[in-house]
């Protein structure tokens, strides 16, 4: 019999009307603003309303370094939170939407896998409720703001060399990297050089998902630095140029949760989606902590690997939005332990134990990271299907070693069925109330021993290299006001270095910082290290090849 895929399992799936689905959640059918019959925003008033609730046990998600062999933390996320109803509790998941430049790339969807999934699938995938197309929105219309406020006199004197505010598009498209604008004539503009970055890596998106509410959306958007003056170091803030307020008004809908559900008709927020190795890789503080007031627990992920995703949830939104993970769940797979052991993609389908125990060293150092933070930690073992009994106890055997302890779960193949025991286990961690939570640098440390600390606790970087003119920026920032932001790091997901081909857990090697970006607004700083791009290019045989129509009239090739 063959095995149904991801989309025709999500395509067979008896969904409840969003009005039930919000009801779960007591929240009334009038603060709900429904997209069709199966997804719905929740409204600002109802969340406002929330405030004096007591909130419920905050459990966070992570994995391993990706590698082709796959790992499943958004597939974990979704089956933990139905695991966690199954027992018998009031649980929700808040999960990130996905951009439209990997789905047709090579990452693909982020709705979760098999039969613990995110639906409507096709949808979360596409276009959605197209908050990411108002943020695409609304970071252009301050570019051209900006381009016209230079047209027409120039009166606050913009340095045109100085424009620091790139255009973005929500697509895996190189060409674009790097651009001249305003070429063809005075009536065009005067020319010079910019580029455009994907959407999920905008400053914009990173507010969005860092706000309380549209007051603070609407400062956070004013205090973003979009250019400096002449003398090269008097900064230009979109409040000068006027756009903060139409770029409210353009994300006004953007702000609002979207509530949607999971394959066993839980409720689950989908909202923001800041990718993780250039920017900070977690779903909104809106929707998290509105998931807080309205359930007993909720499950979320951070992006890639725990070395970024994890690093930068912990260490910028839980500082930023005041919250605090009271357990961790890591996720890990036999596969991906074997190609970390040295074994190529096309060999995984082998027993080949002494491969797991090499390539266990990644996950060690995972887990030694997370304790870091004060938060105890639980790996979940993703199972696959030619897992062997032997690969899957050395991994355990592994992990008891490292003082913490792994769960195989089933969830893939038998949705909450196969994560119980996950969920009763998380429960029991988090009742033991064992969680000392705290970032490992404060607020006051000079902004380059930030980035230190990053690389060296974390990555295991013996140091940081960065030319002079990076360090001076740096610095000059402190002495504007800016010392006390936290920093995220952009670099690959693949490795603890910047070299996405060393796998394992690599020591000996440096962090490259090739130039640094104040998100004012957002509330951090940006350091591009190695060779990571701010827009991604596809791949040679990209996803959006096989993505189709069928003579039903129903998408193909999303997965």
């Amino acid at each position: 019999m063959a095995v149904k895929t991801d989309i025709e399992i999500a395509r067979a799936a008896t969904k409840l009307p969003i009005m039930d689905i919000g009801k779960k959640l007591d929240i009334p059918a009038e603060s709900l603003v429904p997209y069709g019959h199966d997804k719905a925003k929740v409204s600002e008033e109802f969340i406002k309303a929330q405030a004096g609730k007591k909130d419920g046990k905050l459990i966070l998600v992570t994995a391993i370094n990706p590698t082709p062999a796959g790992e499943g933390k958004t597939t974990t996320t979704v089956g933990l939170g139905d695991g966690l109803n199954a027992i018998g509790k009031k649980a929700m998941i808040c999960i990130r939407e996905a951009s439209l430049g990997p789905c047709f790339g090579m990452k693909g969807g982020a709705a979760g896998g098999g039969y613990a999934q995110v639906i409507p699938m096709e949808d979360m995938n596409l276009h959605f409720t197209g908050d990411f197309h108002a943020i695409t929105s609304a970071h252009n219309l301050l570019s051209a703001m900006i381009d016209n406020h230079i047209y027409w006199g120039n009166s606050l004197e913009i340095d045109s060399r100085r424009v620091v505010w790139r255009r973005v598009l929500d697509m895996n498209d190189r060409a674009l990297r790097q651009i001249t604008a305003s070429l063809g004539g005075a009536t065009n503009g005067f020319p010079r050089e910019t580029g455009f970055d994907i959407t999920v890596a905008s400053e914009v998106m990173a507010i969005l998902c860092l706000a309380n509410d549209l007051e603070d959306l609407q400062k956070r958007l004013g205090d973003i630095i979009v250019a400096y003056k002449r003398d090269k170091v008097t900064p230009i803030y979109c409040r000068d140029i006027k756009a903060d307020g139409a770029m409210t008004v353009l994300l006004k809908d953007a702000m609002q949760p979207n509530i949607v559900q999971t394959l066993e008709n839980n409720p689950a927020f989908v909202h923001g989606g800041p990718f993780a190795n250039i920017a900070h890789g977690c779903n909104s503080v809106i929707a998290t902590k509105t998931a807080l007031k309205l359930a007993d627990y909720v499950v979320t992920e951070a992006g890639f690997g725990a070395d970024l995703g994890a690093e930068k949830f912990l260490d910028i939104k839980c500082r930023k939005a005041g919250i605090a993970p009271s357990a961790v769940v890591l996720v890990a797979t036999v596969r991906a332990m074997k190609m970390n052991g040295g074994v190529l993609k096309d060999d995984l389908n082998s027993e080949n134990v002494d491969a797991v125990k090499n390539g266990c060293a990644n996950l060690g150092r995972h887990i030694e990271n997370l304790k870091l933070y004060g938060v105890p930690v639980v790996v979940a073992i993703n199972h696959f299907t030619l897992d062997t009994d032997a690969e899957v106890a050395a991994v355990q055997q592994y992990v008891e070693s490292q003082g913490s302890e792994a769960i195989v779960c089933k969830h893939w193949a038998s949705g909450s069925e196969g994560t119980k025991d996950l969920a009763n286990r998380v429960v029991e961690v988090i009742e033991q109330g064992n969680d000392n939570f705290a970032p490992i640098y404060p607020d006051e440390m000079p902004l380059f021993e930030k980035l230190e600390t990053i690389a060296t606790k974390i990555y295991r970087a013996d140091a940081v290299v960065a030319d002079q003119a990076v360090k001076d920026q740096l610095k000059a920032w402190e002495d504007a006001g800016f010392g006390h932001l936290p920093i995220c790091v952009a670099k690959t997901q693949y490795s603890f270095s910047t070299d996405p081909n060393e796998r394992g857990a690599p020591t000996g090697h440096t962090l490259p910082v090739r130039e640094v970006r104040l998100s004012a607004g957002a509330g951090f700083i940006v350091a591009i290290c190695g060779s990571i791009m701010t827009m991604p290019g596809l791949p040679r045989l990209p996803a959006a090849e096989s993505i189709c129509l069928n003579s039903e009239g129903e998408i193909e090739g999303l997965f």
